[in-house]
């Protein structure tokens, strides 16, 4: 297919041909200049597939985001340490290094917002994505406005918690909200952005129980277009890195039929 401006494709999917895929990426009609809503957010985009990185590239650098790029996983890893970003895109299918390896290696280092990039719409695909610590996914075909959103939501939710930030004491468990730090007897729990803000908001309301749907809402944001089962991939983890016991935990408990609630400690 020829190559064709952004700025003349109106709504509508646009094919490529790939070794891997054929894909397609409904893009928004606005192609105007964006506000410069996102000129502080640093984004780090991983795509092997030239024409699909430029459709994911162009649309977020027009609405303000400062845009960097990695073609192969090796890249990204490089790129994550060294630039910081504040939301990495990062594609499942990349060749060699895939997108599952790479997004388990950079959460060993990195709490920045991860969002899957999958033309597969298999169950399997995205519990591997998320159990590797992504934290939110986009199934192909998306539309870039979508992938603009969430990006979005993703800093009112950071910038939201700040304003509220706080001390909370849950037993021998200590929530920051101000620097977004947990300890647990005295010792540090590394967590995601997503874990952090799933703990933060069932902290935020002691007892009242969370369905699936209250904390997508709250914590995905109502822009999320994806199942509640991702809520139950990510409290899995939280009460695994907070050492909680599956069968008795003490900090994020399961209300069944309803949904999840703070525990006593």
């Amino acid at each position: 297919m020829a190559t064709r401006s952004l700025t003349c494709l109106a709504n509508r999917y646009v094919p490529f041909q790939s070794q891997r895929l054929t894909c397609y990426l409904m893009v928004a009609a606005d192609a105007s200049p964006g506000s410069g809503e996102g000129s502080n957010v640093k984004v780090l985009v991983v795509e092997d597939t030239p024409e699909f990185r430029q459709l994911i590239v162009e649309p977020l650098r027009r609405e303000g985001f400062d845009v960097h790029i990695a073609e192969d996983g090796v890249k990204a890893i490089e790129h994550a340490r060294s630039l910081s970003p504040d939301v990495i895109v990062l594609d499942l299918g990349l060749p060699g290094l895939d997108g599952v390896e790479v997004c388990r290696r950079i959460r060993g280092f990195s709490d920045a917002w991860i969002i899957m990039l999958t033309s597969r719409d298999e169950e399997v695909d995205k519990v591997m994505g998320l159990s590797a610590g992504a934290d939110d996914y986009v199934t192909k075909p998306f539309s870039s406005r979508e992938l603009v959103a969430r990006i979005r939501a993703v800093m009112r939710r950071t910038e939201a918690s700040s304003a509220r930030a706080t001390t909370r004491h849950v037993g021998t468990m200590i929530i920051d909200t101000a620097a977004r730090e947990v300890t647990v007897e005295g010792e540090r729990i590394d967590l995601t952005k997503l874990e952090f803000d799933l703990l933060d908001t069932l902290s935020a309301e002691p007892g009242v129980v969370f369905s699936r749907e209250r904390l997508l809402d709250r914590v995905w944001g109502r822009d999320w277009g994806g199942d509640s089962h991702v809520v139950d991939v990510h409290i899995s983890n939280l009460r695994r890195k907070l050492g909680d016991d599956p069968g008795s935990p003490r900090y994020v408990r399961t209300v069944r039929g309803v949904g999840f609630r703070l525990g006593r400690g």
